[in-house]
């Protein structure tokens, strides 16, 4: 072992050395590199390398960090982690040998190789408070200004009334820009067409325009605009008359579509004077606005000086039709007048309250700094995004004694944000994080018998860029969690695999994605029904008991069970298929509650918080040993299932006995569709794989030609008869004297079931006829059509079935419903 004895060159840390200096990014000397075993020690309790999730890969370094952290880190450390860096200092020989190349054994104090390898670079439990957080990283076309934009936590003292309509509300004209004057305009936005290609912190590169209007001097009124922070989102400003602005919004990055979410600041404000807002590129026929919702609107001067955050504004609301409908798909505006409570002020204005990927930052970090929460929270990457933000995944629970104790627990996964514009989903995540973490008696009780696992924010980088919908694949990722394409879709594909790997090791009792819904009120959930009898309602338990916790905020009325074909991509529904019962997408609007004491007032982020802890008291209720709630809810489902059977049933005109059998109805036939959820167009392939799916498209067309399909299994039927009758027919006629072709042995030109058959088979199925039913809409609703009437059968049914072959002989199963 002599050559131990003098130290040798690390061709990876020289060739490292060489690189970084190239760039700029390490500007010390060769010298002052530490060795191999030291980096790495360093970075396990460094933030600068762990929060900000530089393992290696793209992130911009620090200039001299390294060297820095040499001198800065053993301040905060014990005795004992003193004497852990300064025994790696005596194998740093050791490990700049070419020699040993491995950078994963561990060395305890003894000098001795541990054979254990390290814990892998994405997993961590704790962070120090020290050091900046991970800068999000921004697609390289778009500018970002460098002020840090921060607002506090405010619930108003008194209710937020929704805005009472008088029928006089002003409907501007909009006069565009060709009468109007710019005033701000975004010009590094990618265009429709365009796809993302690569990233960095802090967006596009050089000097950052100064794109609000030049000032002519202190009487000079105009607004300045800005939009170019975290969430931010306005394209174009254009004032069209002395306090009056038409705006419009920048859409989702790479497509043409979805603009609903605005966040946007205005600056050089008056007091006492009415500005009008005008955003003129909505794309949603409804919306909230037209019953009462009112912006947000956020004061820098208020918030420092009367500790006062955001509130709810805006008179004249008004939501309508553009009169200037010249696009491929129709335009909606919305517009509102404000005054500004002071001059010179800096305001804000939001479709809901902000919650930016820093903010989640800044929220992991207190955890992971809090001694107790970092215990029994855990916090990983469970991977990047595709500009490279971290996607973090939290475990939660308490130790176990025992490792049949930890084995018997089960799972519940929740995740919120795949929606970028739906920022509610944050705040009811931040308020179960805060229960759940808590030392609340009920929330260790959960962490005993449960593991949680939680992903906070699905889509980071449709956050940052202040997307509504999107990923920066152009896409919605709520509908690609049955992809392959890891690449593409990596937040979708490695949370699947995340749970299917859970699912393997234990039950998961509960999946919950949270969303937000900008057409309808109150908080409500999509769940899926079982067409299995053991599990029958059982679905609909939880939303039964969270209606009952939480009366004033969450509708039961307004939930949903229906699996619909266009929703097969959605998390709620693969999570189901993949085999948990209780698999739900939870809606929470941007407006506020109908019900309760809370009827027709705006819901403020401490009303969405709350419905995180109610979250939490609903497992508890659902999962209690004594059975009385569970067993109440679910005959209560049932009393609610036979009234709504009941009603249907007097809608069409019919009095039937549904005594004994009318839990054999499918559910499915009698709820309406989802159509209300905020249903998304963006479900195809990326936008830079989409020419090359259209290519394949075309050459599988050309190649196998679809055939032309019957439309229904009647007319399958009938010609299936028709050729079998013409083969007779013509064996008839030309070999009279011989055998039919069935008799010859022929069958195989024969159909696959003769007319007679097909009688024999159907009269052994009671409640069938030849016939099918109708083919029925799958836009569907509540009330018949006028001149329609379903062609119910006059006979009553039997009361039970025998088994699963003889079916009941209701009517065809189906009770019908009408667009």
């Amino acid at each position: 072992m002599a050559f131990l004895s003098q130290t040798l060159p690390d061709p990876y840390e020289d060739f490292m050395h060489h690189h970084l200096q190239y760039y700029g990014y390490f500007k010390a000397q060769k010298s002052s590199l530490p060795s191999s075993a030291t980096h790495q020690r360093v970075w396990r309790s460094s933030p600068r390398y762990m929060l900000n999730g530089s393992f290696g890969e793209r992130d911009d370094f620090i200039s001299d960090s390294l060297e820095k952290e040499m001198f800065l880190w053993p301040n905060c450390l014990t005795s004992t982690g003193h004497a852990q860096i300064d025994a790696v200092n005596k194998d740093s020989l050791m490990l700049s040998s070419p020699l040993l190349r491995s950078r994963q054994l561990l060395y305890d104090e003894l000098d001795t190789v541990n054979p254990r390898l390290r814990e892998p670079r994405e997993l961590f439990s704790c962070f120090s408070n020290k050091g900046p957080l991970q800068a999000p990283r921004w697609p390289i076309e778009c500018e970002v200004i460098k002020e840090n934009i921060h607002h506090i936590e405010w619930v108003p003292l008194q209710p937020e009334y929704f805005y009472q309509p008088t029928g006089n509300e002003r409907v501007p004209e909009i006069v565009g820009e060709e009468q109007g004057t710019i005033v701000y305009q975004l010009d590094s936005v990618p265009t429709e067409g365009s796809f993302f290609t690569n990233s960095r912190i802090g967006g596009k590169q050089g000097v950052i325009k100064e794109l609000a209007a030049t000032l002519q001097g202190p009487e000079d009124s105009t607004l300045l605009f800005e939009s170019r922070f975290e969430s931010g989102n306005l394209q174009k400003a254009v004032r069209v008359g002395i306090y009056e602005y038409e705006l419009t919004l920048r859409t989702d990055l790479y497509t043409d579509k979805h603009t609903q979410w605005f966040y946007f600041r205005v600056q050089n404000t008056r007091k006492d004077v009415t500005y009008r807002f005008t955003i003129v590129n909505l794309l949603k026929p409804k919306s909230l606005y037209a019953v009462g919702m009112k912006p947000l609107m956020y004061s820098q001067l208020d918030a420092t000086i009367y500790n006062v955050g955001w509130r709810r504004e805006g008179h004249e609301i008004k939501y309508y039709k553009n009169n200037m409908d010249d696009g491929p798909q129709p335009l909606y505006c919305l517009t509102w007048t404000i005054q500004f409570p002071h001059d010179q002020d800096t305001c804000f204005f939001a479709h809901f309250y902000p919650y930016t990927y820093t903010d989640l930052q800044c929220y992991l970090l207190s955890v992971a700094n809090n001694p107790i929460q970092s215990q029994f929270c855990k916090l990983r990457a469970l991977c990047r995004s595709l500009a490279g933000n971290t996607v973090y995944l939290l475990t939660i629970t308490n130790p176990s004694r025992t490792p049949q104790e930890a084995a018997a627990k089960k799972a519940v996964v929740l995740s919120a944000r795949v929606h970028p514009g739906e920022s509610n989903s944050s705040w009811i995540m931040n308020g179960f994080l805060d229960f759940i973490l808590s030392d609340s008696p009920d929330a260790q009780l959960l962490r005993d018998i449960f593991v949680f696992k939680v992903i906070p924010m699905l889509n980071p980088d449709g956050v940052i860029v202040g997307n509504y919908r999107c990923s920066l694949a152009g896409r919605d990722l709520n509908r690609h969690y049955k992809t392959v394409l890891k690449d593409s879709f990596p937040c979708i594909w490695y949370t699947k695999n995340m749970i299917k790997r859970l699912l393997e090791e234990r039950e998961v009792l509960l999946y919950c994605d949270f969303h937000g819904h900008s057409r309808k009120n109150n908080i409500f959930l999509y769940g899926c029904h079982s067409n299995n009898r053991k599990h029958w309602l059982h679905e609909r338990v939880f939303p039964l008991m969270l209606s009952k916790n939480a009366p004033d905020k969450f509708s039961f009325d307004s939930c949903n069970f229906k699996v619909q074909k266009c929703k097969e991509g959605t998390g709620r529904v693969v999570m189901w298929r993949m085999g948990i019962i209780n698999s739900y997408t939870m809606e929470s609007t941007f407006g506020g509650s109908t019900l309760g004491s809370k009827r027709d007032t705006h819901f403020t982020i401490e009303d969405l918080k709350s419905l995180g802890y109610h979250v939490c008291d609903t497992i508890l209720d659902f999962c209690d040993p004594d059975q009385t709630k569970y067993t109440q809810c679910l005959q209560e489902l049932k009393e609610l299932l036979q009234q709504e059977i009941h009603k249907k049933l007097n809608n069409f005109g019919q009095d039937m006995d549904l005594e004994g059998n009318w839990s054999d109805i499918p559910l499915s036939d009698i709820e309406s569709s989802t159509s209300g959820s905020d249903s998304s167009l963006s479900d195809g392939p990326p936008i830079r794989l989409l020419s090359i799916a259209d290519e394949l498209h075309q050459k599988m067309v050309l190649k196998n030609p679809k055939k032309k399909r019957l439309q229904t299994r009647k007319q399958r039927n009938e010609q299936y008869q028709k050729n079998y009758l013409m083969r007779e027919l013509k064996l008839t006629e030309n070999a009279p004297t011989q055998l039919s072709g069935r008799e010859k042995g022929t069958s195989l030109d024969a159909p696959l079931t003769s007319p007679k058959t097909k009688e024999i088979t159907q009269s052994k199925k009671p409640g069938f006829t030849a016939s099918c039913s109708p083919k029925r809409s799958t836009n569907s609703s509540l009330g018949p059509a006028p001149d329609v009437k379903p062609n119910w059968p006059k006979t009553r049914y039997s009361a039970s079935r025998k088994d699963h072959a003889a079916m009941a002989g209701y009517p065809s199963l189906h009770i019908y419903t009408y667009p």
